[in-house]
Order: structure tokens, then C-alpha cells, then sequence
């Protein structure tokens, strides 16, 4: 976080929050070889909807942690709820979810999830949730 996130109020504004979530949803897609499959296809994820939960106001200086998870994987979407912890709290600070479905680029339609990239969730999401 950085001084800039906050406002007028003395505490970080809520559209940060849903750039901390862009954030980690990005990092996860790219562990995943979301950008190559991309690439190669001309479909993949896309954001249909989202939401935050906020639970305690953060304010700089701060260190947080930023968490993503996938659940509720169907043929075409799946849903992938988000954690912001602060340090200074010592608790949850917000959480939320986002719906993403996996899009034909080409054609501007939904698809289905192809098989290779639900084994990449699935492998990720073992590693998560030790």
C-alpha cells in the first residue's frame, strides 16, 4: 500500500481494494499459464462481476496480504474469492469475490474452461489449501 491509496477520510479508498484484488487475480491467472493459453487460443478469462466486503478501514503505513482462492468451478465460470489481511490489525481487513467466465475473444461469446486449464487450477489450488 502506499500513501497515495488514501482519502480524504485518512484511510485507503475502496477502489483500491479491487486493484489489490485485479492484482492477485492476475498473479494467480499467470501461475496458472492463463496469458500464454491466451495467446495461443485467443480465449480465456474474463471478469463479469465483483464485489468486496470490507471489515476494517486500513491506513498507511501498513502491510498487507493479499490472497486469492477458486472455488465453484462450472463448465464456463468459476468464482475466486479474495482475502486483504492487515498487519497492523492483526485481522481481516476485506474479502471478496469475482465472477469470471471464460470468453471466446473471436467471437465475443463464453466458452468452456478447457481441460488443461482446470488441472492448472486444481494444481494451484492443492498448493493453497495445505
Amino acid at each position: 500500500m502506499s500513501w497515495g491509496d488514501m482519502d480524504a477520510f485518512q484511510h485507503i479508498n475502496n477502489i483500491v481494494y479491487f486493484r489489490y484484488f485485479e492484482n492477485v487475480r492476475m498473479e494467480y491467472f499467470s501461475e496458472a499459464n492463463l496469458d500464454t493459453h491466451m495467446e495461443s487460443t485467443q480465449n480465456g478469462p474474463i471478469l463479469a462481476s465483483t464485489q468486496c466486503d470490507f471489515r476494517a478501514p486500513l491506513t498507511y503505513p501498513d502491510t498487507i496480504r493479499i490472497g486469492a482462492t477458486i472455488d465453484s468451478v462450472d463448465t464456463k465460470r468459476f468464482t475466486m474469492r479474495y482475502q486483504v489481511e492487515s498487519e497492523s490489525l492483526g485481522r481481516i481487513a476485506a474479502e471478496g469475490t469475482g465472477l469470471i467466465v471464460w470468453y471466446d475473444y473471436q467471437k465475443g461469446v463464453s466458452c468452456e474452461i478447457p481441460e488443461n486449464i482446470r488441472q492448472a487450477i486444481h494444481k494451484i489450488q492443492s498448493r493453497v489449501s495445505r
